[in-house]
């Protein structure tokens, strides 16, 4: 299959672009089922040198996160091959967890790049449903079970509980990024890393979070050689999702909307 490229110095580049997760009713954003097929082709390539991944992702599902994450790190310690990552507009939550697996991670000067953090947001329509005269009727066996429901009142209990798991969450954030950046982080300064904040690509090689700055060409090419053949592996969108979401365009709308509330956390 790959017999073009035995004499040729080659470096596949995975794509991973969107939010992490499923996002809206049609449209699929960056997970794990949809990726281990394009991850496990790319990392077979026996002749590659390396594996490029190039990450444009706000961020999303931890689950999902992890799984990626995880899943690159297995298959680069199976084949033995070295993982070199490049964030293109943002690599921030979600998005900067998955950029942890490489070994080498690099940006642009204008990248956002960061946010380790979680978060969960919401609203409350308590005052709105009694203003327009709705009753609200929830029955439930587990008395925890309407935790943070949207149309009753908060209870300081609930906020703790999520508070809790937030800071589990945030641990293993926290962990896979030590891990990964080791004594590369500059801590001890007057920035806090896990606070959630986020930063140009600039700021993030001064803080330690990526190794250099410049695009996947240069990078490739000054790593390589000029005559090196980057081999490009992306999720193509299946047949049935084209279909599906050319149906609607209120669905269309409902979920660009959904998946720009996201990428706007970061002025995008």
């Amino acid at each position: 299959m790959f017999s073009f490229f035995k004499k040729k110095k080659v470096i596949p580049l995975i794509k991973l672009n969107g939010v992490i997760g499923n996002v809206g009713k049609f449209r699929q954003g960056i997970d794990f089922a949809s990726q281990e097929e394009t991850i496990k082709k790319a990392f077979s390539i026996k002749k590659a040198l390396a594996v490029a991944i190039s990450i444009n992702s706000p961020g999303g599902s931890p689950v999902q996160s992890h799984l990626i994450h995880d899943f690159i790190r297995h298959q680069a310690k199976k084949n033995k091959k070295k993982v070199i990552i490049f964030a293109e507009d943002v690599a921030a939550s979600g998005g900067y967890l998955i950029a942890c697996a490489g070994d080498e991670i690099y940006a642009n000067q204008s990248s956002i790049v960061g946010s380790i953090g979680v978060i969960y947001s919401s609203f409350g329509f308590k005052d709105l449903i009694q203003k327009i005269g709705v009753q609200r009727r929830v029955y439930t066996a587990g008395k925890n079970k309407s935790t943070l429901d949207p149309f009753m009142e908060e209870k300081q209990e609930d906020i703790e509980r999520l508070k809790n798991i937030q800071l589990d969450l945030h641990k293993d954030f926290i962990n896979v990024v030590e891990k990964s950046r080791s004594t590369k982080l500059k801590k001890g300064g007057e920035i806090e890393l896990f606070s959630g904040e986020f930063w140009s690509g600039r700021k993030a090689k001064e803080l330690g979070l990526i190794d250099g700055i410049g695009n996947t060409d240069q990078i490739l090419r000054e790593k390589f050689g000029d005559d090196v053949v980057i081999k490009k592996f992306e999720k193509e969108k299946g047949w049935l999702a084209r279909k599906l979401s050319s149906k609607s365009h209120a669905d269309q709308v409902i979920s660009i909307l959904e998946e720009r509330s996201i990428w706007q956390r970061y002025g995008f």
